[in-house]
């Protein structure tokens, strides 16, 4: 007699298939036979306490694996609690597999618990979305989502597993075909207009992004920028593909390379808001992407490559020859304005001032922590000027809200690194505000003992509004922008964990190395100077 096994274990065993180990949830009851599921087949399951805060922590478990998470959520609310999440990994195009539960087939138009069109909701958000028909075809239904989630344009997925469907046996099927990972080389008159450009230009700049990371590109960015002797800029989950002492890693003169260059080359990120829609000079501009949609979405480029980013690399690498008099001349301009960057900025880094500067923390951080550190950034200001002054030095090894700004993802994030497994250790720094929206997950970090340090940058504000809101209307159109000076090491007396308050820039080293130490989830509350960051450009327009 053939082996007969519950919706909810095909759909276990199907998800294990897929190279997954752990699938992030909040518990409910609709989706509680994939749960057995899970503890027959392996799976680990970690429970959160927002359905948001799951998706988050399973969308940074498949970018630190450059695989494919899982966020497992119950009927009704359970699916709208990922909205955020989906929206924020669809724009970042982040590989995440949804499946959300729902009322049972048989019951349709009801008016059953939760009973809800969530189909017509997720569609517009996700690269595909559907609901599976029948027991049987579970696990074909998971294969072709994540077949769709990790396809380039990586993105978002839903599946529909509705109750009855989980509850009911079927017999297993034949197992879905393995997946072709086919690298897409680019086209060869692009390639080689590509290469000419750089060979010939005199101010060349390089700046590369996420694309580096999910394509496995650093070793073939180093190539291509040393063969090439080209001055890189890095973003997103590049950063850390060049180790921040390399000759030809830049941080600090972006604006004027792009400002000043005569050939630009964009590698795996979009023109979007942070690279100023590519209006950024008159230069040529070779963009390099996977999605073709992006090409020429603001600006057209002089060659357009649609490719992987580590085949592209390693054809251009090959390609470039050896720069023309005057590029050492470009590179010292660009050490010129990453040294007065520096220097504009060393009495703020160096600051013995209480409240504390933001960059006097960037500072201490990038002291303390080892190289092997994963950072997850999940703020506005705060993270804006750590990120100027915390070095990165392996790829993968930076994490933050992406394009879609998308604030409250720390925890989640640092949940989901933990459960992979990835770096030496996991520290998040947060504002007080982003702090907020999710921190109840210090629970689920002090639940599943994962060791990891939340750093809330506290300014009582919510900083990055409230600074250009005052410029703009005056102090008294401070709105709906001012937080109490909370005492968030405090959540530890609750929950558990290690507690660490910070007022005085000499106190920060020594809290983050007691709370590292501790080997437990930590809380650094540290006090910010509120008008620190008075000066600096929104970055919402």
């Amino acid at each position: 007699m053939s082996e007969r096994l519950q919706g909810g274990r095909l759909a276990a065993r199907a998800i294990a298939a897929e190279g997954v180990d752990v699938v992030f949830t909040l518990s409910g009851g609709h989706v509680m036979p994939i749960y057995e599921g899970c503890r027959h087949e392996g799976v680990r399951l970690i429970d959160l306490r927002h359905e948001q805060s799951a998706a988050h922590a399973a969308e940074a478990w498949g970018r630190v694996r450059r695989s494919c998470g899982v966020a497992l959520v119950t009927a009704g609310p359970g699916v709208t609690g990922t909205v955020t999440a989906v929206a924020a990994c669809l724009t970042a195009q982040t590989p995440l597999v949804v499946v959300g539960g729902a009322r049972p087939l048989a019951q349709a138009e009801w008016g059953a618990l939760q009973e809800f069109d969530q189909l017509a909701l997720m569609k517009p958000i996700t690269k595909w979305a559907a609901v599976c028909p029948s027991t049987e075809r579970i696990p074909e239904y998971l294969a072709i989502a994540f077949r769709h989630a990790l396809a380039p344009p990586r993105g978002p997925v839903y599946l529909e597993l509705p109750a009855d469907l989980l509850f009911e046996d079927a017999t297993p099927g034949v197992p879905a075909p393995a997946r072709a990972a086919p690298r897409a080389f680019g086209d060869p008159r692009e390639l080689m207009k590509a290469a000419d450009l750089l060979t010939s230009a005199e101010r060349p700049a390089v700046v590369a992004g996420s694309g580096i990371w999910w394509d496995g590109a650093a070793r073939q960015l180093a190539a291509f920028a040393e063969n090439g002797r080209l001055p890189v800029f890095l973003n997103g989950s590049g950063r850390g593909s060049l180790p921040p002492d390399h000759e030809l890693f830049f941080q600090h003169s972006r604006s004027a390379a792009l400002r000043e260059a005569d050939v630009v080359c964009v590698v795996g990120t979009p023109l979007d808001f942070r690279l100023r829609y590519g209006r950024f000079g008159e230069g040529k501009l070779i963009h390099v992407h996977g999605d073709s949609r992006e090409l020429g979405r603001n600006r057209a480029p002089d060659a357009a490559i649609v490719g992987d980013c580590a085949a592209v690399l390693g054809i251009l690498a090959d390609g470039v020859k050896p720069p023309p008099a005057g590029r050492d001349a470009w590179l010292e301009r660009l050490g010129e304005a990453e040294g007065a960057w520096w220097a504009e900025h060393r009495s703020q880094i160096d600051s013995d001032a209480s409240p504390i500067h933001h960059y006097r923390l960037g500072r201490e951080l990038d002291r303390v922590l080892d190289p092997g550190t994963v950072v997850i950034g999940d703020g506005g200001d705060v993270v804006a000027a750590v990120s100027r002054v915390l070095r990165v030095h392996r790829p993968g090894h930076w994490l933050d809200p992406g394009p879609f700004g998308c604030l409250g993802v720390g925890p989640g994030y640092t949940i989901g690194v933990g459960a992979a497994r990835f770096g030496s250790q996991i520290v998040c720094v947060l504002g007080d505000g982003a702090f907020g929206l999710n921190g109840l997950d210090f629970d689920t970090l002090v639940r599943f003992s994962i060791p990891a340090v939340l750093v809330v940058g506290n300014d009582a504000a919510w900083g990055e509004v409230r600074i250009p809101q005052i410029g703009i209307y005056g102090e008294e159109g401070e709105l709906a922008t001012t937080l109490a000076a909370s005492r968030y090491d405090r959540l530890c007396e609750v929950f558990g964990g290690h507690g660490e308050h910070v007022e005085r820039p000499e106190e920060i080293a020594p809290a983050l190395e007691r709370a590292l130490a501790s080997g437990r989830p930590a809380i650094v509350n540290v006090m910010l100077d509120p008008d620190a960051m008075a000066g600096h450009a929104y970055r919402g327009f």
